[in-house]
């Protein structure tokens, strides 16, 4: 015998006021559905950071990217980020095992609003100042350059954003495989922070990123000749913060 067509659409309309239920509770309830929900991980097509493991690609929020580089640079040990696989702490320490590069990329965002800053006597805008002092607070002692009281109007490249106390350079010289992975664990914590510090450009070892590339993947960077160890960033971490616009 045939079902009747209204017990039918009875049913139907049935199921669809009890999955409407379920839903508005994750999302508007505080409950287990809802904890469950928001303590997912990121899925990797819309994770804000990411690292490269030996098991694959692992998603972060920026928090975790931040806290995670954070610790590297403090030797905390694998278990110290809550949330964060040790394979991730891993890599982010000692970086890929058959040579040194970038293992963390994190999207760009937006700096609309941010107003055009002059140059301060120290040389730097006071966005720059702010880095240079927040890598210093995390990192301790640096080797740095790239700038000087009053500003500097040569010595870089066209256009560079040195001459507009833009930029600072953060060097580790020799060129070793250990100062590049102390520098990839710099450049990886300047991306993670990127954000918050207005950061516009990090390069470092023939790679760069920018804060405009919505998937925040790093780059292969194309040196001016004559392309030695300085124009290549082999020996230093460059790092500039955004312009701004006039006021």
């Amino acid at each position: 015998m045939s079902r009747a067509p209204g017990r039918a659409v009875g049913w139907t309309l049935g199921l669809l006021v009890v999955l409407a239920l379920v839903v508005g509770a994750v999302w508007a309830g505080s409950g287990p559905l809802r904890s469950l929900v928001s303590s997912a991980p990121p899925a990797l097509g819309r994770a804000e950071c990411t690292v490269t493991t030996q098991d694959g690609d692992v998603p972060l929020t920026r928090e975790e990217a931040k806290a995670a580089t954070t610790a590297v640079v403090r030797g905390a040990d694998a278990s110290a980020v809550p949330g964060v696989e040790p394979t991730v702490m891993e890599r982010l320490t000692h970086g890929p095992p058959d040579d040194a590069g970038p293992s963390l990329r994190c999207r760009g965002h937006s700096s609309e609003g941010l107003e055009a800053q002059e140059i301060t006597p120290s040389g730097l805008t006071p966005r720059a100042e702010a880095v240079r002092d927040a890598m210093i607070e995390v990192f301790g002692p640096l080797s740095l350059g790239g700038y000087a009281p009053g500003g500097v109007g040569h010595g870089h490249g066209e256009n560079s954003t040195h001459y507009d106390g833009r930029a600072v350079d953060v060097f580790f010289r020799p060129v070793t495989e250990e100062n590049r992975r102390q520098g990839w664990q710099l450049a990886h914590w300047l991306v993670a922070h990127a954000e918050d510090l207005d950061v516009q450009y990090v390069i470092f070892d023939d790679m760069v990123w920018g804060s405009r590339s919505p998937a925040g993947r790093w780059q292969p960077y194309n040196a001016p000749p004559p392309a030695n160890e300085i124009l290549r960033h082999l020996d230093h971490v460059h790092v500039d913060v955004v312009r701004g616009e006039p006021a």
